[in-house]
C-alpha cells in the first residue's frame, strides 16, 4: 500500500522557520521511485544539518548505490534544527525525508552515518520524531531496522540500546548483501518477526546486532567479558572491505544541493585507507590497507561528476590525498583538461612532505590560490616521534618556503594539544614554529604582507589506534595549556601580528571522549541529555558542556564511575575495551607494542613502501594494498572537443 507525503502538512509550517529550502528536497540528481514497485526501503541520514549533511560522500554513495538496485528505494533525510522541530512537534508531522517527504518510520531501514559521536543526540530526535521507539527493545514489527554505520560506529556501544544494527566499515556491498537478507525474509511473509531478521544479519558475521551481546562487569567497573548470548552468533563481528575501488564509481551523479552548503564543490575519492601509522588517526588505522584508484578511472569520474552537476571545483578526497602514487599526473592531467573551463582543483590538506611546487601549481592553475593547509600535529620534534607523525621543522620550512616563494601569502597549520606525555614545553613550541614560518615567508617574498594562521584542536583517543590506552588531558589543563602558548604568540611584537591564533577549548573533546571510548554505560547519558534538551551538539552555539557533565554526573553515579573515569584514565594492557569484540582487522598485540613504541618515541615506517609490520589487516580481512603506478595518462584531450560546438559549451547550465 502507498505511504502518503506529509509535504502538505510540512508545507504551512516552512514560512515560519530559518532556511526552509534546506526541507524541500527536488535536488539536481536526486532520485524518486515509486513506493509499490520497491520491496526494500531505505531512509540515509546523516544526522546533521542539511548544509553538513547533504555533501556527505558516505550518504551519497549509498544512496546511489541502493538507488541503482531494482526493487530497492532509497530516500534521504537530515536533522531538522530547533525552531522546524518544535512546530512538527506541535503540528504532529513526523521525521519526513527530503526525496517525498514520506515519514521515516515506513521504511524498512533507517540507516545513521556517524562521522563523529556528537551527532547521537541528533539520532534520538529523529527517532522521537520519526514515531520510532527509541529504545530497540521496545520497536515491533512495523518500525524499520535502526543501522549505525561510519567511523563513529567502529565502537557503536555508547548508543547499543538505541540501534538494533552496526555496520563497521566500508559499505557498498554491505547494505547490498543487508537488502538481499532482508528482502527473502519479506518474501517469507517475514517469519519469526523482527528477531528472525536481526539474527539472519547477525549470522553473516559481518552485522553486529548489540542485543545478542550481554557485557559483564567487574567489581571495580571494568568490564569482564562481552558474550553473544544467543546461539549461532559470532563472537567477534568483522569490518567490511571494498577491493578495487574503479568497480565503484560512486557518486555518478552527485547530488547538486538547493541550499548553501558546506562544500560546493564535484568530490571524488582518489584512494581509501593510509598506511602513515600516524597513531591518534582513528581513519587511518580502520580504513586500511591502501587501495588507490586508478588515474583512468579518476578522469572518467571527474568528467562524468562535472558534466552532471556543473561545479567549478574538484575535490580530490582522501585521508592523504598527495600519497596517491601518480597524484602528479591526476593533477597536471585534469587542470591540461580544464584549463579552458576555469575548473579549480583542491586537496583538503596537504602533507608536508608530500607537497611540492609543481603539483600546487597546478592545483591552483585554473583556480584561485586560496590558503595552503599542513597537519605538523605536534608543536616539537620529540611529540612527533610519539605520534608517528614523521615531519622534521627542516621539512616544513622548506616547504613553506617554497609556497611563500611562489606566490602564496596564507599558510594554515594545525596542530593538537594534550596527546599522550606532552609537556607545556611541547606546546609552546608551536609559536617557534609559527615564527620561523612567518621570518622564512618574509625572507623570501620579500614581503610583510603574509600571514599564518595556527589551529589546535583538543587530543581525543580513540578506538582501534595505539593510543586507545592513553590517558586525555582534562578541559582544565588543556585550557590552561592553550592560554600559555596564546599570551606567548601574542607577546612577541615582530612577529605576533602575522600568526592568527585558533582553537577550541578542552571541553567538547571531554564528551567527545566520553562517547568515544564509552561502553554501554554511557547510553544512559546520551538519553539524559537528550531528554534535557540536548540537539546539535557539534556545533558551538547549541553545545552545553554542563548539561553534559551534570546528566553524566547523575547517570554514572549508579555504577560507582564518572567522566574522568572514561576520559583521563590510562587503560592496561588486560583490560577489556568495550570494542574489543568488533574487530577492525588491527591485531591488538600490535597497537600495543605501537602504544609501546610511542612512550619510547620510536618511529615506524610506511608498510606502503617497506616490509609488512604484522599489523594483522590484510591476512585477517583477505586484502592487500593496491597501488599503482598504472602508468596510464588521463583520457586524451581531444574527447573532449570532438566536433565543433558553441562558445560557451565549457559550462553546464
Amino acid at each position: 500500500m502507498s505511504v502518503e507525503s506529509v509535504f502538505p502538512q510540512l508545507e504551512a509550517l516552512l514560512p515560519h522557520v530559518q532556511k526552509p529550502i534546506q526541507y524541500v528536497g527536488g535536488e539536481l540528481n536526486s532520485t524518486v521511485k515509486e513506493w509499490d514497485s520497491c520491496d526494500v526501503r531505505w531512509a540515509l541520514m546523516y544526522p546533521d544539518a542539511y548544509e553538513v549533511g547533504l555533501p556527505n560522500q558516505g550518504v551519497m554513495i549509498l544512496y546511489e548505490v541502493l538507488n541503482e538496485q531494482e526493487g530497492v528505494l532509497a530516500e534521504r533525510t537530515y536533522s531538522v534544527w530547533p525552531d522546524l522541530e518544535a512546530l512538527m512537534r506541535e503540528h504532529r508531522v513526523p521525521q519526513f525525508t527530503v526525496d517525498t517527504h514520506r515519514p521515516v518510520k515506513a521504511f524498512d531501514v533507517f540507516g545513521l552515518s556517524f562521522s563523529t559521536e556528537l551527532g547521537y543526540t541528533n539520532m534520538l530526535t529523529a527517532l522521537d520524531l520519526a514515531g520510532i521507539p527509541l529504545e530497540s527493545k521496545d520497536r515491533g514489527l512495523d518500525d524499520p531496522i535502526v543501522l549505525a554505520g561510519g567511523h563513529a560506529a567502529f565502537n557503536p556501544e555508547p548508543i547499543a540500546d538505541f540501534i538494533d544494527a552496526a555496520i563497521i566499515g566500508d559499505g557498498e556491498q554491505a547494505v547490498l548483501d543487508m537488502t538481499k537478507i532482508i528482502r527473502e525474509w519479506k518474501a517469507e511473509g517475514r517469519p519469526g518477526g523482527r528477531e528472525e531478521v536481526l539474527f539472519r544479519l547477525a549470522r553473516t558475521g559481518g552485522v553486529y546486532i548489540p542485543a545478542f551481546y550481554d557485557v559483564e562487569y567487574l567489581p571495580d567497573g571494568r568490564i569482564a567479558r562481552v558474550v553473544p548470548n544467543k546461539s549461532g552468533v559470532p563472537w567477534r563481528v568483522s569490518k567490511h572491505t571494498v577491493m578495487d575501488l574503479d568497480e565503484w564509481p560512486y557518486p555518478k551523479q552527485p547530488l547538486v544541493p538547493l541550499a548553501e552548503t558546506v562544500h560546493e564543490r564535484m568530490s571524488v575519492e582518489i584512494f581509501r585507507g593510509c598506511t602513515r601509522g600516524c597513531r591518534f588517526c582513528q581513519a587511518g588505522m580502520i580504513t586500511r590497507p591502501v587501495r588507490e584508484r586508478s588515474i583512468t578511472g579518476i578522469g572518467e569520474m571527474v568528467d562524468k561528476g562535472l558534466k552532471a552537476t556543473g561545479f567549478e571545483e574538484v575535490g580530490l578526497l582522501s585521508l592523504s590525498s598527495a600519497d596517491h602514487s601518480e597524484i602528479g599526473d591526476i593533477a597536471k592531467g585534469l587542470a591540461d583538461r580544464y584549463e579552458d573551463d576555469k575548473i579549480g582543483l583542491s586537496l583538503p590538506s596537504t602533507r608536508v612532505d608530500a607537497f611540492n611546487v609543481d603539483l600546487a601549481n597546478e592545483l591552483t592553475r585554473n583556480g584561485r590560490r586560496s590558503g595552503l593547509t599542513f597537519a605538523p600535529e605536534g608543536g616539537s620534534e620529540r611529540m612527533r616521534k610519539v605520534i608517528n607523525k614523521m615531519v622534521s621543522e627542516e621539512d616544513l620550512i622548506r616547504t613553506v618556503a617554497t609556497a611563500y616563494g611562489n606566490g602564496w601569502r596564507q599558510v594554515k597549520l594545525y596542530f593538537m594539544c594534550g596527546l599522550p606525555t606532552e609537556t607545556d614545553d611541547d606546546v609552546l613550541q608551536i609559536a617557534d614554529m609559527a615564527t620561523h614560518v612567518i621570518q622564512k615567508g618574509r625572507e623570501v617574498s620579500g614581503s610583510n604582507d603574509i600571514r599564518c594562521t595556527v589551529s589546535i584542536g583538543g587530543f581525543v583517543p580513540k578506538p582501534h589506534t595505539p593510543f586507545q590506552w592513553a590517558p586525555q588531558l582534562s578541559a582544565e589543563e588543556t585550557d590552561a595549556r592553550l592560554a600559555k602558548l596564546r599570551d606567548k604568540i601574542r607577546g612577541d611584537k615582530k612577529y605576533g601580528r602575522s600568526i592568527g591564533f585558533r582553537y577550541h577549548d578542552g571541553k567538547p573533546g571531554i564528551v567527545e571522549g566520553l562517547l568515544s571510548r564509552g561502553d554501554r554505560r554511557t547510553g544512559a547519558v546520551i538519553r539524559a541529555v537528550y531528554d534535557d534538551g540536548g540537539r546539535f551538539d557539534g556545533w558551538r552555539e547549541h553545545f552545553s558542556y554542563n548539561r553534559w557533565m551534570a546528566c553524566a554526573d547523575k547517570a554514572l553515579a549508579p555504577f560507582g564511575i564518572d567522566v574522568d573515569w572514561y576520559t583521563t584514565r590510562e587503560r592496561s594492557y588486560e583490560e577489556v575495551l568495550p570494542w574489543d569484540h568488533l574487530d577492525s582487522g588491527l591485531d591488538k598485540d600490535w597497537l600495543w607494542e605501537d602504544w609501546q613504541d610511542a612512550l619510547d618515541e620510536t618511529e615506524v615506517e610506511d608498510c606502503r613502501w617497506t616490509p609488512c609490520f604484522d599489523c594483522g589487516v590484510c591476512p585477517q580481512m583477505d586484502t592487500h594494498i593496491q597501488i599503482g603506478p598504472t602508468g596510464k595518462k588521463l583520457l586524451p584531450l581531444t574527447v573532449k572537443n570532438a566536433g565543433p560546438a558553441p562558445a560557451s559549451s565549457g559550462h553546464a547550465h
